[in-house]
């Protein structure tokens, strides 16, 4: 472990201890920034095979909570809509099919 850019012993583990509960906690960028560091460590090649399967799983888990904040952010999107006067009139969802 010593080997890895920026690392001291113990980050590893201390990475692998947070909680799935923890990951729930994070807004989006939190947790883009924690799956990006989990991705480098991986890519290393340098941490120890058990540490990588934990690692792994762990990026699993903010893959995961990313895409359900993308999608959730995404649902919560409207486009305004706006009448023939130019004013808006209401909203619809951006994905309505009726645009």
């Amino acid at each position: 472990m010593a080997g890895l850019t920026g690392l001291v012993p113990g980050v590893i583990a201390k990475d692998m201890a947070e909680s799935p509960a923890d990951i729930v906690a994070m807004n989006f960028e939190d947790a883009l920034r924690a799956l990006e560091d989990v991705v480098r460590k991986l890519e290393s090649g340098e941490v120890p095979l058990d540490d990588s399967i934990t690692l792994y799983e762990r990026g699993e888990a903010l893959r995961k909570h990313c895409q359900a904040r993308l999608d959730s952010a995404s649902a919560r999107i409207e486009r305004i809509v706006a009448g023939s006067d130019g004013q808006a009139t209401g909203t619809q969802p951006f994905d309505d099919p009726g645009r």
